[in-house]
């Protein structure tokens, strides 16, 4: 995994950092449409779990929203690298959009041999105006890596796959900054850049290439 050089990224009423990052993993040869591609060859740093098992360690109160069986289970997630599980969970909706309206995300994301992603839900991008997202998933489309929406994902992706036991503490994102992980998954988890804190609604969901938390607030990575 190669990261570049990132710089700070302001407009549209949100603020956001700069990404570029470059994944070995990755094959020139993925979709090339901006659709989550279902590349079931993502690495993973360990086996993926079990099917039958993979809602056994999830926790939080967002998590009775996942489906109980299909693509969107758990279950059916655990089987796909995670920019095509996220592309079947109800919850991610809006952040399938943001992401397959880059050219080549999807499968960059897919990818990866080890992620942990903060995954905003549809309402935390609801509290971003609606001009304001349109703009930013416009300006995704016309301008893909240099758009600032694309560089707002660096500060939510670990370039490590973290389960529950092993998240919490302060964390390097993909953008070259921090995020503070607090709590479990007995009490309650919190992820913050040092400016906005954001709750856990489900963790420790697993994927075949990532763990994913899904999070109740965008964080925007402004001092």
């Amino acid at each position: 995994m190669k990261i570049q050089k990132l710089r700070r990224v302001t407009g549209a009423g949100v603020a956001v950092l700069a990404l570029s990052v470059s994944l070995a993993a990755c094959g020139d040869d993925g979709d090339k449409d901006g659709t989550a591609s279902a590349n079931n060859d993502g690495g993973s740093s360990s086996e993926p779990m079990a099917a039958e098992d993979a809602g056994a360690q999830t926790f939080g109160p967002g998590c009775s929203a996942i489906p109980t069986s299909g693509a969107g289970s758990f279950d059916g997630m655990v089987k796909d690298p995670v920019a095509t599980a996220a592309s079947n969970n109800p919850l991610l909706s809006t952040l399938v959009t943001a992401v397959t309206s880059i050219d080549g995300l999807a499968d960059t994301l897919n990818g990866g041999e080890a992620l942990t992603v903060f995954a905003p839900y549809n309402d935390a991008f609801a509290a971003i105006p609606e001009d304001q997202l349109t703009g930013l998933v416009t300006e995704g489309k016309e301008k893909g890596q240099d758009s600032a929406l694309y560089k707002i994902l660096a500060h939510h992706v670990l370039g490590e796959n973290d389960t529950a036991d092993s998240v919490a503490g302060d964390k390097e994102t993909l953008a070259g900054d921090k995020l503070t992980i607090e709590g479990d998954a007995e009490s309650g988890m919190t992820v913050s850049d040092g400016t906005v804190t954001a709750k856990v609604l489900c963790g420790n969901i697993p994927t075949a290439n990532a763990t994913v938390y899904v999070i109740d607030t965008v964080l925007t990575g402004v001092k």
